[in-house]
């Protein structure tokens, strides 16, 4: 069964940490009571009922504030959960007491440098805003995962988050050349830094990335940039069925297109959001391909024919070839509504990011509908399909508590049919403590050996963000 945080009353004395945090948070805030601390203690699966506990906020204002946080909590054996804008979906940032440390204020870009391609952040600047200032210098960002207002550099380093571009451009690790991280007890280190390569001694950087504020909290980081595309092209592609939709992608793969993005929806996915797609879909729509094209004017161009031609066959009606920046905006404004559209079918949905290898897509789309079927619930899934992450999802009524019990058990099962296809139980979501007991299943014993060992190391007193990402 997934783990799930329950809430229970703060076990430490408020007063203790007030004379004890207090000083150390000149510049930062510390909140013992209130919404803003009933707040923290729950993420992205609020909805799902999932919330916490814990005994204060804290919020420095500073890296050294940060590391006198850590110091004093790892003196007096007070757990810590990092939380960067708590949009999370695998309760990565949902605490089991002890204090809840927010990297929000932590919200300075130290330096931008266009002529050098770089830019170095620190961990609570939103995505959104290192994207913006990156595009008004003539340069690009790649990573977009969901919620980019929202969302923390931090965040997305903790989880090494996706999107849909990350088929062309790589994930979040493959833009960060440096961290600034604060690892137990309280010591401030940086790995990597404004460089390009670096192979002395063991790649700490890449442990950090992804580890999910097990290992240490990044305060800040060198970011790698690039010139911006100066045109895009988005193609649309619709079909009967998974099958025919699932050949389209193959043939797009096969025919190796350097496509930017290459999504898909399914026929739930489809009919839950095409009421507000942006131009006209055949009466027989049952599974969209999206496809984009960057780059240089010309080689956009010659890009988006291939993608045309390799989409058309199967396609139900003429593929969709959009040029202009607009219309572009639109398409994308639509992808990204999928995930509400789809919630308001029932008023809520339980969806795990399972990757499965590219030739075992349809198994895995068609897989999800049949869990569901097996628990009596709507099920579909869409995401992105060129690197095989999958947002299988069941939709559930959120005040029916059977539904939310076959939809826990329903995840069990994707998880398990991503492992027996050859996949991944998470792709960019993370671990977190909902998927923390599917961690020995999916991994060799002998590779969760290696990484509690390797969380040891790094807290040997298992006090920062403890129950996450690793089985204990």
């Amino acid at each position: 069964m997934i783990s799930k945080v329950e809430n229970h009353p703060p076990s430490r004395e408020a007063g203790a940490l007030v004379r004890g945090l207090a000083p150390l948070l000149p510049s930062g805030e510390l909140v013992t009571e209130g919404p803003q601390l009933r707040e923290s203690c729950q993420d992205g699966t609020g909805n799902r009922g999932i919330s916490g506990s814990a005994d204060a906020l804290v919020l420095p204002g500073t890296t050294a504030e940060v590391a006198a946080t850590f110091r004093w909590c790892y003196e007096h054996d007070v757990p810590m959960t990092p939380r960067g804008g708590g949009t999370g979906l695998a309760a990565g940032a949902v605490p089991d007491g002890g204090i809840v440390l927010s990297i929000e204020r932590l919200n300075t870009l130290r330096s931008v440098d266009p002529e050098l391609w770089r830019m170095e952040a620190e961990a609570g600047v939103r995505t959104a805003r290192i994207q913006r200032v990156a595009r008004e210098n003539g340069l690009l960002f790649p990573p977009d995962p969901g919620a980019g207002e929202q969302s923390t550099l931090g965040g997305n380093i903790a989880t090494n988050a996706g999107g849909p571009h990350a088929f062309k451009y790589g994930v979040t690790g493959s833009w960060v050349t440096g961290v600034e991280v604060v690892i137990p007890p309280g010591e401030v280190v940086t790995l990597g830094g404004p460089i390009r390569k670096d192979v002395a001694g063991f790649d700490l950087l890449d442990l950090i990335i992804g580890s999910e504020g097990t290992l240490g909290i990044v305060t800040a980081a060198w970011l790698r940039l690039v010139p911006a595309p100066e045109a895009r092209s988005v193609t649309v592609g619709f079909y009967e069925n998974s099958a025919t939709g699932c050949e389209a992608v193959a043939t797009v793969m096969a025919s190796g297109i350097q496509a930017t993005a290459l999504e898909f929806l399914d026929a739930g996915a489809v009919t839950a959001s095409i009421g507000s797609f942006p131009f006209e879909v055949p009466a027989n729509a049952g599974f969209a391909v999206l496809a984009e094209a960057d780059g240089h004017p010309d080689e956009v161009v010659r890009v988006a024919d291939q993608l045309g031609e390799a989409m058309q066959g199967g396609a139900v009606g003429e593929v969709l070839r959009i040029t202009d920046r607009g219309s572009a905006s639109a398409l994308w404004s639509w992808r990204d509504g999928v995930s509400i559209a789809v919630t308001t079918q029932k008023g809520g949905k339980i969806s795990e990011d399972i990757v499965v290898p590219g030739d075992r897509l349809l198994d895995a789309i068609q897989g999800t509908v049949e869990i569901g079927r097996r628990h009596g619930l709507e099920a579909c899934s869409w995401g992105h399909a060129g690197d095989g992450n999958i947002h299988a999802t069941f939709l559930v009524d959120l005040e029916d508590p059977d539904q939310m019990v076959a939809g826990d058990a329903a995840a069990m099962d994707v998880f398990q049919m991503a492992i027996d296809l050859g996949g991944s139980i998470s792709g960019e979501h993370g671990i977190g403590s909902l998927k923390t007991d599917c961690v020995s299943s999916a991994l060799d014993p002998a590779a969760v050996r290696l990484q509690a060992a390797i969380k040891r190391t790094f807290d040997p007193k298992l006090l920062l963000n403890p129950g996450k990402k690793i089985p204990l």
